[in-house]
């Protein structure tokens, strides 16, 4: 690892290995890269509890909305290739997709959470996740909220089949493959970075579990009146979804599986070079990072939220992404600087020991420079 930053490795060691001391965490993963290069990759805890197996820094994690991040990177990759546009209309390449007047929707729109169909049907099942087409033919035919680019409306599953069915049309792939082939191959972390678990990784994965995110979900649905439909109670994002086999090995690409390692690394290889690879040109960065989309607060949590094209934009100059429960994963292009963590405890509520860290990591970079 370049420098010496063995000081902030060490309070993240600190912090982290006291988080798992008091039970508040049972497995994290906290990992930088500066202007390329690793400076920072803390691993501590197990990866299952059941069977007292440790986490390693190669053990992924399955991190939920974090994989929005590995989604949007596939497609800027493929629109730095010309194998695609921004402000392709989804229905010319998926024409079931134009039914009930959602012909004039884009990829731009779907990146950015404004296609207006992030409602799914109040009876959809994990088995039914595990079907592609099955879930492709259900987002073809929903009917829209409001007009494309009207409303911000968090896409919290349909995002990942709106996208990855566009990639899928126009290159002949799976996202996941796209992921495999193009962005975590050539990093060299293609066994660390899915999509889609291959069912030979399964018994590599962390065993992710529910600390209390399940009670916040419940509290979300009792006060949110969009809640439910966006996330219906079969397939609300926690732990009970996130342990199965069959999600786990299914093209879901709204969520991920990675090590946090991988997924600075990828981060970085974005805003700069790794190890030879770069995989988009600064002006594709700034595009893709450029607040897209309406103002005003966001249709399901009712807050304010900035995306770009696929990313969450911060106030602090990062994109990135952050997943229920507490993993994220962010670049910060100014500094050079990526951090992401990940973790086996899916909670919330009380408090958020990984963004506390991401920050951390941030300000210690930012006071060096």
């Amino acid at each position: 690892m370049n420098g010496n930053w063995e000081g902030l490795r060490a309070d993240v060691r600190r912090t982290t290995e006291g988080l798992i001391a008091s039970g508040r965490e049972s497995g994290v993963q906290v990992a930088a890269y500066l202007h390329g290069s690793p400076i920072l990759d803390v691993h501590v805890g197990s990866a299952d509890r059941a069977t007292g197996r440790a986490l390693g820094g190669d053990t992924p994690i399955w991190s939920v909305s974090t994989g929005k991040a590995l989604t949007a990177t596939v497609v800027h990759v493929l629109a730095e290739r010309g194998e695609l546009t921004y402000d392709l209309r989804i229905a010319e390449v998926w024409p079931e997709f134009g039914a009930h007047g959602k012909e004039r929707i884009t990829l731009r729109h779907a990146l950015t959470h404004t296609a207006g169909v992030p409602v799914l049907p109040a009876d959809v099942t994990p088995e039914d996740f595990a079907d592609w087409d099955r879930m492709c033919a259900i987002v073809a035919d929903a009917e829209p909220i409001a007009p494309p680019g009207a409303v911000k409306a968090y896409h919290a599953w349909t995002f990942g089949w709106l996208v990855g069915e566009v990639v899928r049309r126009v290159t002949g792939r799976h996202v996941s493959q796209v992921l495999a082939e193009d962005v975590a191959g050539p990093l060299g972390v293609a066994d660390e970075l899915y999509l889609a678990v291959p069912a030979a990784d399964l018994d590599r994965l962390a065993r992710v579990e529910d600390r209390n995110l399940a009670a916040l979900f419940d509290y979300a649905s009792a006060n949110l009146p969009h809640f439910d439909r966006v996330a219906p109670p079969g397939v609300r994002p926690g732990a009970q979804v996130g342990s199965r086999a069959d999600v786990l090995t299914a093209e879901v690409p709204a969520t991920g599986t990675m090590t946090a390692r991988a997924a600075a690394r990828m981060l970085a290889a974005l805003i700069g070079e790794v190890d030879g690879v770069r995989l988009i040109s600064p002006a594709r960065v700034r595009e893709a990072t450029t607040p897209d989309g309406p103002p005003g607060p966001e249709w399901v949590f009712g807050q304010e939220t900035t995306w770009g094209l696929g990313y969450s934009l911060d106030d602090d100059g990062s994109f990135g992404a952050a997943g229920s429960g507490g993993s994220l994963a962010y670049a910060y292009p100014e500094l050079g600087l990526t951090v992401a963590a990940t973790k086996t405890l899916l909670g919330a509520g009380d408090g958020d020991p990984m963004e506390d860290l991401r920050v951390l990591i941030r300000d210690t970079v930012s006071a060096r420079r």
